[in-house]
């Protein structure tokens, strides 16, 4: 059978995410190869904690393309070496330069800290990457009459991220084209120019994650972070804010760093308090990915190259200060934990599942003085979702085996978002020049998919087959 699409993870719910294209029977690409979370569970039921094992034939795979760096789209790539695959990994160039970073934190975490193996996993890997312009067509190695395609188009994610375009021909059948946005950042994203939509496409797969969700206005987020930095200033308190190393700190630094600029040209009635405010970026992790995110400067927007031709520095500011060492985290959270010293923390990880931000919440949850604020989606099962869903209610969460009372004030940012929400999705389809015969919804859960297949098929009257 030609052109069959396969899901190995990242279909019902939001990680994991895998996705196989395969051409004929000889031949087939794989699409990202990631790590389950939270609550999820692979294709074949087993938990995000004993799901790491590819059990899926890789013999006929060509190609492995990653759409970005996000451990929930890469994490699994140690298990799908071992499994046996010898082929290429195309990226986009700014993907392949924080790419090792990456899995060498993953690796270091899951598989083993043992330097020697490290190294060598990352040479094994480094010698696969091929990293792709934007836009220019690849030709992919295949067996037999099977010809194959790829090229990277700007997602608007995180810094580097992509969808993909893959034209595929298997003998004896018709020529087809296949789009798998990967994760499709909106408009206005500090630093990343807005995903635009492909020309056309036979069959796009496309992520759900937020298809029954419409983002607040994303042109007034700043000032809603203000407000609730500002409300949370008079506590005498620390905003905490968890956010994943790769893209959401960047963003929310970008941000801060305006907030700031603006402070100083036009002060506002809090104008000292900021002047004085510190932002500490606790997370080692974060803190290389955002220098790599300054080294890549020239993927920024056309935006952030104005700040930074008018003298600003947007990801290096005077009243930013990092974190490093794990003695210098203990007494930070010792420290504003017991005084009464206005704060903002950035801290890993995202969904509060590990990392440093899972001791400030610990000592800062069960007081009042202080805030959490979510600027980004919380799998099903992860503590950041059960703090959003018990916090209002004064409930508790579990962390590292302790019931911990939520008595913080608890804050969600919907505007900051990674992922395009439902109105943006519907349009990265019906502004397709020739719209596909099909459109696959994947990377969403059961009640998100559902809600975008529904806008979908009324915004296309019915003309293009949707499956959720």
């Amino acid at each position: 059978m030609s052109y069959e699409l396969m899901h190995h993870g990242g279909y019902e719910g939001v990680t994991g995410s895998c996705h196989q294209f395969r051409i004929d029977p000889a031949n087939s690409i794989l699409v990202d190869c990631g790590l389950f979370q939270g609550a999820e569970t692979s294709a074949d039921g087993r938990r995000a904690d004993d799901a790491l094992a590819v059990g899926f034939p890789v013999a006929d795979i060509r190609a492995l393309v990653l759409t970005h760096v996000h451990i929930d789209h890469v994490g699994r790539l140690p298990w799908l070496l071992a499994a046996g695959y010898k082929g290429p990994i195309y990226c986009s160039e700014a993907s392949a330069r924080m790419l090792p970073t990456v899995l060498a934190d993953a690796f270091e975490i899951g598989v083993s800290r043992d330097a020697r193996f490290v190294e060598r996993y990352l040479q094994l890997v480094e010698s696969r990457l091929r990293p792709l312009p934007w836009k220019q067509w690849a030709e992919v190695p295949t067996h037999g009459g099977a010809t194959c395609r790829i090229r990277l188009q700007r997602a608007g994610h995180i810094l580097g991220s992509a969808y993909v375009e893959c034209d595929a021909l298997a003998p004896g059948a018709a020529a087809h084209r296949i789009v798998f946005s990967g994760d499709l950042g909106a408009p206005w994203t500090p630093l990343l120019p807005a995903p635009g939509s492909p020309w056309r496409a036979d069959r796009v797969v496309l992520e759900s994650t937020y298809g029954n969700r419409v983002h607040e206005s994303r042109r007034t987020r700043r000032q809603r972070l203000q407000a609730v930095v500002e409300h949370a200033l008079g506590n005498g308190g620390t905003v905490i804010i968890p956010a994943f190393s790769i893209g959401r700190t960047q963003e929310l630094l970008y941000e801060f760093e305006d907030i700031l600029h603006r402070q100083a040209r036009a002060a506002g009635p809090h104008a000292q308090r900021w002047a004085q405010l510190p932002i500490y970026l606790d997370s080692p992790l974060a803190s290389r990915f955002t220098a790599l995110y300054r080294e890549l400067q020239p993927h920024w927007d056309a935006e952030a190259h104005a700040r930074v031709r008018a003298g600003r520095q947007p990801l290096a500011f005077s009243q930013l200060h990092a974190i490093e060492g794990h003695d210098a985290h203990l007494a930070n959270v010792a420290r504003l934990t017991a005084s009464a010293e206005p704060a903002v923390v950035i801290a890993a990880s995202g969904m509060c599942a590990g990392g440093r931000v899972v001791n400030y919440l610990k000592a800062m949850l069960p007081d009042p003085r202080h805030d959490v604020l979510f600027v980004g989606y919380q799998a099903a099962g992860t503590p950041g979702a059960a703090i959003q869903r018990h916090g209002p209610r004064g409930g508790y969460v579990e962390l590292d085996g302790q019931r911990i009372p939520i008595r913080a004030a608890i804050h969600t940012l919907a505007g900051y978002s990674a992922h395009a929400d439902q109105r943006d999705l519907v349009r990265f389809i019906t502004r397709m020049r020739h719209r596909p015969a099909e459109v696959c919804l994947v990377h969403g859960e059961p009640a998100a998919r559902l809600a975008l297949a529904q806008a979908l098929t009324e915004a296309l009257e019915g003309k293009v087959r949707v499956i959720a």
